[in-house]
This record gives structure tokens, sequence and C-alpha cells, in this order.
């Protein structure tokens, strides 16, 4: 398995594919492939960026390497105990179209072992209540680049209040104007000034 999360670690990802089939075809199970490979890979990934010791071309080469590994597991998996961390929506607030920070966290928050539904950018506080509810979703991200924005954050959070559902989710936000201050004023579960202080709070949150 330290084979496998060093290839995560340094994005070679012929090796990983190489090492994951090995390990399928000697039996291995996907699960502990999937928990202890791909994910401890990724999970010290996310502790490298929060240190700065790697920054946004390493971690998506990662996390490129990532999801090759997944694909390849993806067959194995159904026969799995591996259920993963859960479900989290992610989107960029209603009025921002900024997704390259949205885009990583949720990359390296799949890495995690979370399933991530997507709703892209511009997104509406009923939109983010809709794919909460058909998912069963358990965490929410948000993120907003303008300062303008940011307080469509806090009416998705008041939405699920509204909804009766705000203490069956946990709400992280982040973006370039979002602050710690912010995040406690608004009422969100979590903040995460980065990446990978995001995927580090989401899992804390949702343990």
């Amino acid at each position: 398995m330290q084979d496998i999360v060093n290839a995560i670690v340094t994005g070679d990802e012929d090796k990983l594919k190489l090492l994951v089939f090995e390990a399928i075809n000697r039996g291995d199970d996907a699960g502990d492939i999937m928990n202890n490979g791909l994910i401890a890979g990724m999970n010290i990934v996310g502790e490298k960026m929060e240190a700065e010791d790697m920054f946004i071309p390493e971690v998506l080469l990662s996390a490129r390497t990532m999801t090759a590994g997944v694909d390849i597991l993806k067959p194995h998996l159904a026969d799995s105990d591996s259920d993963g961390l859960g479900t989290a929506v992610f989107g960029t607030v209603q009025g921002d179209l900024h997704d390259i920070g949205k885009n990583l966290v949720k990359m390296l928050i799949q890495g995690a072992g979370f399933t991530v539904i997507d709703l892209g950018t511009d997104v509406k506080p009923e939109d983010f209540l809709d794919a909460a509810k058909k998912n069963n979703a358990t965490l929410i991200g948000m993120s907003a680049l303008l300062t303008t924005t940011m307080p469509m954050m806090k009416q998705v959070i008041e939405a699920f209040k509204s909804a009766g559902l705000r203490d069956q989710v946990k709400i992280i936000i982040g973006g370039a104007s979002v602050t710690q201050e912010y995040a406690d004023k608004i009422g969100a579960d979590g903040y995460g000034h980065d990446a990978g202080s995001a995927v580090r709070i989401a899992k804390s949150l949702t343990a």
C-alpha cells in the first residue's frame, strides 16, 4: 500500500495503474486499496498543500492520478464494504462564476472518500437545498470569490433552516474574500482558507 500512497503523492499515474492492477490480481480488497492506498495518499497531498509543501500543479497531478486508480477500482467496489465518508454537495454561490478553488477542493474531497455532487457556478440557494435532499447529503460546500456574492452564503444557510434541514448537514465555506469571522457570523460550521484545510475540516465535521 505504501507504494500506492507514494505514487499518488508523486503523481506517477503509470506506476499507480500498474500497482492497482497488481493489487486487484493478487486478490486484495478493493475497499482496502481505496482507503489505505488512494485515499491515504490524497490525505497526505492535502496536508502537504496546507503546509505549502505542494502547490496547485502538483496537487492537480496527484488528483488526476487518483482518478485513474479509482476508475480501475470502480468495477470491484460494488462488492467492497467501503462506504466512503458520505455525500457532499458543492457549488459556487449565485452571482459568482469563479470555480478554480471550488474545483480543487472538490478533487481533494473526492480523494478523501466523499461522493461529490458538483453543482457548478452561479448556484441558487434552492438548488443547494434540492441537491442535498435528493442525494441525502451530509456536507455542503460553498465558494464565493466576490464580496458582493458572499451574502448568498447566508441565504443558503437560511434556506436549510427554513426547510428544517440545517441540523442534518454540515456547511463549510471558502473563497478569496471569505474569512473565519464571516463563517462564524453567518452560522457556517467551518471555513477553509485553502483546499487542504477545507478537506481536513470537512473530515472532522463528518467524522
